[in-house]
């Protein structure tokens, strides 16, 4: 029976075309800026760039959050201001906490441009919780292998991030964190548990319901706090399983930053702009701040 009071949002993505792969974001959203401490949620592709091309984000700022970076397909070459140098492929998670700032760029490695590479996964920022936005940077690499899997009744969910199903990630959360991609064969189901404060479901791929209600595709869906729920596939479907604790103190997002202070974003975007943040050796370019209406408010 479909329980319409599972569903509190549906929040519909702003899809951007950046030329041979599209993003699709559903946070920031208009509607609601958090879900958790999740404030940013991109699903690049799936897209398959033509041989000899490849992604190349060159290197910019982050403050005060971490960003997650998850593969269905590809790889991605991360360098940053820490001197960081590392490869992520499918499955495996790249974390990497800005705090204090740090400066990364995203290419797609040399050896994939070759043929032609695919690119297809979901990044995403977390604001780092109060007392914790100004803590040194750090990078964090976990491989597919070492992240905890659970399975029941046709349904296989890795556990990227907190605890879900009895299993631990490994990976870091500076707060309370529920992050997982859940794989539901045909006619599979996997319980929605009512522990977090805040819960999102994002259908990549499939067909899927949560308590009878049909997911809409590439929608983040924000559940009803305090309601377990059942997440169920009669064709198969990829869902990921975002959110955790609500934050007393809303964030404030502004291009590559994040903040509690309006303040600190200013400073943030001053010192960039005076090239006051650590540059990331072996990768000299740089993405301008972009320009400021006089009209701009903060949000």
């Amino acid at each position: 029976m479909q329980n319409e009071d599972t569903v509190l949002q549906t929040l519909l993505p702003v899809t951007h075309d950046l030329g041979g792969f599209k993003v699709h974001r559903t946070l920031p959203h208009k509607d609601r800026t958090m879900v958790g401490p999740f404030v940013f949620f991109d699903q690049m592709g799936p897209a398959h760039l033509p041989q000899g091309e490849g992604i190349d984000v060159r290197p910019h700022p982050h403050i005060a959050l971490s960003t997650v970076t998850y593969l269905f397909d590809g790889a991605i070459d991360h360098r940053d201001s820490l001197g960081t140098v590392q490869t992520i492929g499918v499955g495996a998670v790249n974390l990497m906490t800005a705090g204090t700032g740090i400066v990364h760029s995203e290419r797609s490695p040399i050896v994939e441009r070759a043929k032609g590479p695919p690119l297809s996964g979901i990044q995403t920022w977390l604001a780092l919780p109060d007392g914790r936005e100004e803590i040194d940077p750090a990078f964090q690499h976990v491989a597919a292998d070492a992240l905890p899997v659970f399975g029941d009744s046709g349904a296989r969910a890795t556990v990227i991030m907190g605890t879900l199903w009895g299993q631990t990630s490994p990976v870091t959360a500076h707060a309370p964190t529920i992050y997982a991609d859940i794989a539901l064969e045909p006619g599979g189901q996997v319980p929605i548990d009512a522990d977090a404060d805040e819960r999102g479901l994002y259908l990549v791929e499939g067909e899927a319901t949560i308590d009878g209600r049909p997911l809409a595709k590439m929608a983040l869906i924000v559940l009803r706090p305090g309601i377990t729920a059942t997440l169920k596939s009669m064709s198969g479907a990829r869902v990921m399983l975002a959110g955790g604790g609500a934050f007393a103190t809303p964030r404030h997002v502004w291009w590559n930053f994040v903040s509690s202070s309006q303040e600190r974003i200013r400073q943030a975007r001053a010192d960039w702009t005076a090239g006051k943040f650590a540059t990331v050796p072996g990768d000299p370019e740089y993405i301008p701040i972009p320009p400021v209406p006089n009209t701009v408010s903060y949000p």
